[in-house]
């Protein structure tokens, strides 16, 4: 096994330098999909909960996180990876989220352990300006002691709106972190930057219906922004009251009236065998390409409402700004009766095509998990399923997996990342993907 994974890197450090040219990859669909790649470093074992993100002025250049604090950045179109570790006198607690704006700058947010102060006392955001190799110190979002900050999350507007390159953040604030007193209860709060993260405004409160303290599925928690074409800020969370929306047409100064939008069967806190604990919490994304799907708005999340025995992700859109809800889209295609879990999603702003990434287990009778791949070339309307990982692998309940996994997607190159668990140890692994499907001629009439 460790012989092969040494030639699969050899073999993909030579791709990575021919990705840009005449590199050809067995393709399924129009997919080029490269295999697994490794992205941490084989010593470190406890690394998980990952996302990462392009570089909107060089492709080439991918930039990765996983808790508690490591960072990955890629050279080369994401085939061989460098590792450090993020360091900030405001600490560095995980919840890993990187973004970058649209003049290539790179934001790391995540909570907060500082020097001092107390633990979760904030959120805080990290800037590089070399494409993840050097970080600055940071700037702390949202101190309210003695409340606790968490589960933050980043958008940058990227369109050429009169907010271009604002930042934003959006997170849960608990009175007490896991605190049962009906008296403790938690908020959904947002904040943006209009300086590229040196300083970020008074934080707002976003929810209009708080929940509780337990970090469960009455706990208000997920809130994921996404940029309209105009620089709408959109935003959905879970809670109470299932999955709930809102939106801010001013920059994220004000917003309205929560809109609710689907129900969580089961809530949001999902038991999966092998799984330490699972989220369905949703992710919020919006098409400002020029494809026909211009302007609309995607909740994607996971639930199980067709029993504990079979978790399946979901997708519903708006073509009016979030005013009005569609119908719900099954994600997967496999048959009912099995387990599909943490997904997260990206929208191609190039193309409009929808990617969505999640764990697996439609091939197993029991905890084999593997990695899959869902596209959408009509807005949501479908999905096609694709198998992106090369070996299945078997979680085992007692170790902490982490939240979340990660994709990212532009100019039809797609960058998927997760953790895997081999025996106790776990590791990060991504998958380079060209969309070249005999379809997009068609489509790339509509690119920016």
């Amino acid at each position: 096994m460790k012989k092969k994974i040494l030639m699969i890197a050899v073999l993909f450090l030579f791709m990575g330098f021919m990705w840009g040219g005449n590199l050809k990859l067995p393709e399924i669909d129009g997919l080029s999909i490269s295999g697994d790649i490794l992205v941490s470093l084989p010593g470190n074992v406890r690394p998980e909960e990952v996302s990462i993100c392009i570089n909107p002025k060089d492709g080439t250049n991918i930039v990765a996180g996983s808790n508690l604090d490591y960072y990955y950045y890629s050279r080369d179109g994401g085939f061989t990876w460098r590792e450090g570790r993020l360091a900030s006198t405001l600490g560095v607690w995980g919840d890993p989220c990187l973004i970058f704006d649209a003049e290539g700058r790179l934001y790391y947010g995540h909570l907060s352990d500082p020097q001092e102060g107390d633990f979760l006392d904030r959120i805080v955001v990290q800037r590089s300006d070399d494409g993840g190799e050097t970080w600055n110190d940071g700037s702390g979002i949202g101190l309210n002691p003695p409340k606790d900050q968490d589960k933050e999350w980043l958008a940058a507007d990227l369109t050429d709106s009169i907010f271009r390159n604002s930042l934003y953040a959006a997170w849960t604030e608990f009175d007490l972190y896991g605190s049962s007193d009906p008296e403790d209860r938690t908020r959904i709060l947002f904040s943006y930057s209009r300086d590229s993260g040196s300083s970020w405004s008074k934080p707002v409160v976003v929810s209009d219906v708080t929940g509780n303290c337990i970090d469960s599925d009455d706990t208000v928690e997920g809130a994921v922004p996404a940029v309209g074409p105009e620089g709408e800020v959109y935003l959905s969370w879970a809670g109470p009251l299932g999955i709930v929306f809102d939106k801010s047409l001013d920059g994220g100064r004000t917003f309205g009236a929560d809109i609710p939008v689907a129900d969580l069967v089961q809530g949001w806190d999902l038991t999966i065998p092998g799984i330490y604990r699972c989220n369905g919490m949703p992710v919020t994304a919006c098409d400002v390409s020029r494809s026909p799907y211009r302007g609309h708005v995607y909740i994607m999340w996971s639930d199980q409402r067709q029993g504990a025995h079979d978790t399946d992700v979901f997708i519903i859109k708006s073509a009016d700004g979030g005013e009005t809800w569609g119908a719900i889209t099954r994600v997967n295609d496999d048959p009912p009766g099995r387990h599909q879990f943490f997904p997260w999603m990206a929208v191609d702003q190039t193309t409009g095509s929808i990617y969505v990434v999640f764990y697996d287990r439609r091939d197993s009778e029991d905890y084999a998990t593997e990695v899959y791949l869902a596209k959408s070339d009509d807005g949501g309307e479908s999905f096609k399923n694709y198998k992106i990982s090369d070996y299945p692998f078997r979680p085992v309940s007692g170790i902490f997996f982490g939240d979340y996994i990660g994709i990212d997607a532009r100019d039809r190159k797609i960058h998927a990342i997760w953790a895997r668990m081999d025996g106790i140890d776990l590791s990060i692994w991504t998958a380079v993907i060209l969309d070249n499907s005999p379809d997009f001629r068609r489509r790339n009439r509509y690119a920016r």
